[in-house]
């Protein structure tokens, strides 16, 4: 599990949630903003929401 919060030192270590999210190793439901490691909703997802809309909607 990545810690909640980046400490912002160099190099990164193992649990950082911003080297987590650059090698892929994330878990799913999350994603970072402004250092923080934050939990995605369930009804959306990371990438694509809004091309999910324009695909129905055509």
């Amino acid at each position: 599990m990545p810690k909640k919060k980046c400490c912002v030192s160099k190099p990164r270590c193992k649990r950082c949630p911003i080297q987590m999210l650059k090698d892929g190793t994330l878990p799913d439901g999350y994603t970072v903003k402004k250092r923080k490691l934050v939990k995605i909703p369930k009804g959306k997802s990371a990438k694509g929401a809004k091309s999910g809309k324009k695909l129905a909607a055509a």
